[in-house]
């Protein structure tokens, strides 16, 4: 991966086309996570994947999250590349979903799919590193810069949701392989932004994250809360459907939260809290939600609980990313996003594991150990919260 090249800062247009860019490429992104996230299993179904089979392959993602992800974003830095990186990673995406459309066969729609998510899990990850280096040369703020990759994805889910009426569902592969390569064509667009200067000082601040109790705080506070959802990810149509809600309201209530969502994010830049206080905010929004869904309320409640969406989860991304621009240097960003989406992804699956472990004996009383797990992130930021108050590194440096 060739190192990135320099452009002027002075440049009146930059910060203009650098958000328009990144912009379009967060919708791409999401919007293909939006065709693939509700659609992939039907596909598997319909090409005659079994139970067990899907249950497998579906798990290759959270697996690749704290495996090879880390080494990918690390991959990157040390080549002075992430755009470029976000580049090859997305056009591989692409292609790998080409190949999995081509195969029936459940070992190999596991192999192909393995050695495409080795690829596409760490572009998330890279592209929040590419925004926040970003926010930090231009001023931008980073919640409206994200807000159009959630837009995106509820778009990316009601078209192919259209589409399944429309469409065998074993050609559903080729609507998610589509989304991606518009994504790959779009990534060819983002704005090259100046790289670190000094190899040794890349090496030296990466490695000094994991012994930094600070950093520390921040990854597992942000995968305990957002880990505290696997529930009602899993779950939470299953019950909405056995207590007599339709398809269309189990659908709008999704659609409530992610709407929540889309709003923080468009709000966040007249934020005036501190991030650790709007963490520790989040993560006291999801125990009040989870114990609120656990006593399974009316439907009214549970709309106005939807809602909290935004808190749980859009304002744990926002407050996140302004810790780590605060707390990371830029030169080494990518590798604290990854560390970042390798924590969450540790979490995410323990959380999924206990959660169906949980629902299977006492059903909604699943949301207590949620709420569980986001009161003990809040307890964690906030006792951090003197040793992230003094910000002391400088998210522009090298980036």
């Amino acid at each position: 991966m060739p190192p990135e090249s320099q452009i002027p800062i002075a440049s009146q247009g930059a910060p203009k086309r650098f958000a328009t860019r990144l912009a379009l490429f967060y919708g791409t992104m999401f919007g293909m996570l939006g065709t693939h996230l509700p659609f992939f299993t039907v596909w598997l179904k319909a090409v005659g994947v079994d139970a067990f089979w899907i249950g497998i392959i579906t798990a290759v993602p959270a697996v690749t999250r704290f495996t090879v992800l880390p080494f990918v974003t690390g991959l990157a830095e040390r080549h002075q590349a992430l755009r470029g990186a976000i580049v090859v990673t997305a056009f591989a995406t692409a292609l790998g979903f080409c190949v999995l459309g081509t195969q029936h066969q459940p070992v190999l729609i596991f192999l192909a799919y393995v050695l495409t998510c080795c690829l596409w899990t760490p572009t998330g990850p890279m592209t929040d590193a590419y925004a926040l280096r970003g926010v930090a040369r231009y001023g931008l703020d980073y919640g409206p810069l994200r807000l159009w990759g959630s837009a995106a994805f509820v778009v990316g889910a009601l078209a192919c949701g259209l589409l399944v009426d429309v469409i065998a569902a074993r050609h559903l592969i080729w609507v998610i392989a589509s989304v991606a390569a518009l994504a790959a064509f779009v990534s060819l667009g983002l704005q090259p932004l100046s790289s670190p200067k000094s190899a040794p000082h890349l090496q030296q601040g990466a490695g000094a994250l994991l012994r930094d109790p600070g950093f520390l705080a921040i990854i597992v506070t942000s995968a305990l809360i957002q880990g505290s959802h696997a529930a009602y990810y899993i779950f939470a149509s299953i019950a909405w459907q056995q207590s007599g809600l339709g398809g269309l309201t189990i659908a709008g209530l999704w659609s409530l939260g992610v709407v929540a969502e889309i709003a923080l994010f468009a709000l966040s830049p007249r934020f005036t809290l501190p991030p650790v206080m709007l963490v520790v905010i989040a993560a006291l929004s999801a125990v009040a939600r989870w114990v609120i869904t656990a006593q399974e309320p009316p439907l009214p409640i549970l709309a106005i609980v939807q809602l909290a969406h935004g808190l749980t989860f859009g304002l744990t991304q926002v407050g996140t990313m302004g810790l780590l621009l605060r707390h990371v240097p830029g030169h080494v960003m990518a590798r604290g996003q990854g560390y970042l989406a390798a924590c969450s992804g540790i979490v995410s699956s323990s959380a999924s594991i206990l959660a169906g472990a949980v629902y299977g004996g006492y059903g909604q009383g699943v949301y207590y150990v949620m709420a569980v797990m986001a009161l003990t992130g809040a307890v964690v930021m906030w006792l951090a919260r003197h040793r992230l108050a003094g910000h002391p590194q400088s998210a522009a440096s090298g980036g």
